[in-house]
């Protein structure tokens, strides 16, 4: 099996260039590590809503996404506390731009319904 994590973030967009420059380091760190499929931060363009009740969530759209290939929830789940353990990992955290500038964030996991042949 094949789980997906996907993480959405929104971060003050007033310090999304300090958020960009912190990512453009700490992206590829974390690819080295995990199966990141990718690290997306907002382009700035508008973002669409459809559906039967498009309501904007009071946090607007998403500004950053992440999403990463595990084989279960176990691996995930111990990649995740050794990060925190990793020096280098806390040294690259060190220089992020600022906790508090997380307005919301949000993790979701998905499964494939239909593997690809």
């Amino acid at each position: 099996m094949t789980l997906i994590e996907v993480r959405d973030y929104h971060y003050n967009p007033d310090r999304m260039d300090d958020y960009r420059r912190w990512a453009a380091e700490a992206g590829p760190w974390l690819r080295r590590r995990w199966d990141m499929s990718g690290f997306w931060v907002d382009c700035g363009e508008e973002g669409q809503l459809f559906g039967a009740d498009p309501q904007p969530s009071p946090h607007g759209a998403a500004n950053v996404t992440w999403t990463i290939r595990w084989s279960d929830r176990a691996e995930r789940d111990a990649a995740w506390e050794a990060l925190w353990e990793d020096d280098e990992w806390n040294a690259l955290w060190e220089r992020h731009p600022g906790f508090e500038g997380y307005r919301q964030l949000s993790v979701r996991f998905l499964e494939e319904v239909a593997p690809a042949p």
